[in-house]
C-alpha cells in the first residue's frame, strides 16, 4: 500500500500490566488482523522489543546488536500502511523526550495514539521487585523498597522503576504534543474481575472484535509467592558470576523453574507491601488519580482501578521467609530439574541411536561401493588380459589355480 496514512496505536507500557499476554495475542493473530486492515508489524515475537532497544539505544545482554536499524524498519512499515497499526512494548515507557520525538516523527503523516496500561501501585511495586529477581538480580526486598521510596537513594534501579511506572510522567513525556483524546489509559481490572476484561478493553480501543481472535497458547508472566521468590533470589546469588550464561538462565531458571514450576504452587503467601510503604503508595496513587482526571485523557476502564483496595493483604517478608516453605519449594525445583534432565537424556539417547544407525548405513554404503569398485576393476583386468596372448595364458593359469569357471573370474 502506498500513499498511506495510518492510524497508529503505540502501546508504551507499563510493565506488569498484561503486556506479554496482549502482545502474544496480537502476534499470533497478525495474519487474520491484516486481512481486517490492522497491522501488527512483527516477523518474530520480539520484533517490537528490538525496535524499542534500537530507538532507546539500550544495552541488553548483546541483543542490541540484533536491534540495529529495527526501529526505522518498523516505522517504514507504518508509513506504508493505510489502516490501523499497533506497536507494543513496555520498555518504551522509559523513553526520553528526545526519543519520543524521534518515534513520533518517524511515522510521517500517521495519526498517532499513545496507549498506557496501568495498574495500582500497591500491586506494581512488589511485582517489579519480583521481575528484577526473575532477571537474575539478587537484591533483597527491603533494599529494593528503600531504593524506590527514598529519593536520597535514587540510583539506576530506582531510575528505571520510576521511568516505567510513574504514570503521569510517562503520559506527559509521550502525550504532551498530542491531543488529549489521542492519549489513552487502559486500566488493569481489580482482582476478581472477569478474566477477559483486560483484553476486551484493549480490543475495543484497537477496533478488534475480541471474539474473532484465536486465543491459543500465549506467553504468561505469572507471579510467585513469597517462599518461591526467596528461593529464586538465593539461586541468583549462586548462579551469578558466570555459572550460567544469560540465554541458559532465561531457559532454565526464569522459564522452567519460575514460570512453569514455582508459579504453579498454591498456598504460599503473596507478595505485599509492609504497612508504612503501603500507606505511602496509597497516598501517591490518590495524587496520580487526581492528576490523570484533571488532564482529560481517554480512560478505557475506570481510574478507580488505580486505587488500591482498602483491605490490605497480610505482609510476609520475603527477606525472612518460612524456611520450611522455602525448602519445600526447593524440593519441587529439584524434581523439576530432574524431570528436565531425564527428558533431555531421552532426547540425547534417541539422537545417539539415530547417529549410530546413520553411521551403520554409511559404513554399509561404503562397503557396498567398495565391492562394486573391486568387481569393476576385475572386469577391466579380464578384458585387458583377453586382448593379448600373454594375458590369456596368465588368465588361464589363474582360473586353474582358483578352480573356478570363466564366468566367476
Amino acid at each position: 500500500m502506498t500513499g498511506a496514512r495510518a492510524t497508529v496505536f503505540l502501546h508504551v507500557g507499563a510493565p506488569k500490566t498484561g503486556t506479554s499476554f496482549v502482545q502474544d495475542l496480537l502476534f499470533h493473530n497478525r495474519d487474520a488482523l491484516a486481512e481486517q486492515g490492522i497491522l501488527y508489524p512483527a516477523d518474530r515475537f520480539d520484533a517490537h522489543f528490538l525496535a524499542a532497544l534500537d530507538l532507546m539505544d539500550l544495552d541488553w545482554g548483546g541483543l542490541e546488536k540484533e536491534a540495529v536499524g529495527a526501529w526505522d524498519r518498523l516505522a517504514a512499515q507504518v508509513r506504508g500502511w493505510d489502516g490501523t497499526v499497533i506497536i507494543s512494548h513496555e520498555i518504551l515507557a522509559r523513553a526520553s523526550r528526545a526519543q519520543v520525538r524521534r518515534a513520533l516523527d518517524s511515522f510521517g503523516e500517521a495519526e498517532v495514539h499513545v496507549v498506557l496500561s496501568a495498574r495500582d501501585l500497591v500491586r506494581q511495586i512488589p511485582a517489579e521487585w519480583q521481575e528484577n529477581v526473575k532477571h537474575r538480580r539478587a537484591i533483597g526486598y527491603g533494599d529494593f523498597l528503600e531504593r524506590v521510596t527514598d529519593p536520597a537513594r535514587a540510583g539506576r534501579l530506582a531510575s528505571w522503576f520510576w521511568g516505567v511506572q510513574e504514570i503521569p510522567d510517562i503520559l506527559h513525556r509521550w502525550g504532551s504534543t498530542l491531543p488529549v483524546d489521542r492519549v489513552h489509559v487502559v486500566t488493569v481490572p481489580k482482582p476478581g474481575a472477569p478474566r477477559d476484561l483486560l483484553w476486551e478493553r484493549f480490543a475495543g480501543l484497537f477496533g478488534i472484535d475480541p471474539l474473532e481472535v484465536e486465543r491459543g497458547e500465549t506467553r504468561a508472566n505469572p507471579s510467585l509467592g513469597v517462599p518461591e521468590s526467596a528461593l529464586l533470589r538465593r539461586v541468583n546469588e549462586r548462579v551469578n558470576g558466570g555459572v550460567l550464561p544469560n540465554h541458559r538462565y532465561r531457559e532454565l531458571v526464569r522459564e522452567l523453574l519460575a514460570h512453569r514450576s514455582l508459579s504453579t504452587r498454591t498456598g504460599s503467601g503473596r507478595l505485599a507491601l509492609p504497612p508504612e510503604a503501603r500507606a505511602w503508595a496509597v497516598d501517591l496513587s490518590e495524587a496520580w488519580i487526581k492528576a490523570l482526571d484533571s488532564r482529560g485523557y481517554d480512560v478505557v476502564g475506570t481510574l478507580d482501578d488505580l486505587r488500591p483496595d482498602a483491605d490490605a493483604a497480610p505482609f510476609v517478608d520475603p527477606d525472612q521467609p518460612d524456611e520450611h516453605q522455602v525448602a519445600d519449594a526447593a524440593v519441587q525445583a529439584v524434581v523439576t530439574l530432574l524431570q528436565e534432565a531425564a527428558r533431555l537424556r531421552d532426547v540425547e539417547d534417541a539422537l545417539n541411536a539415530e547417529l549410530a544407525q546413520t553411521r551403520h548405513e554409511r559404513d554399509e554404503a561404503w562397503a557396498a561401493a567398495g565391492r562394486r569398485r573391486v568387481y569393476r576393476a576385475k572386469q577391466r583386468l579380464v578384458r585387458f588380459a583377453q586382448g593379448n596372448a600373454a594375458g590369456r595364458a596368465a588368465l588361464g593359469v589363474y582360473r586353474r589355480v582358483r578352480g573356478r569357471s570363466s564366468r566367476s573370474a
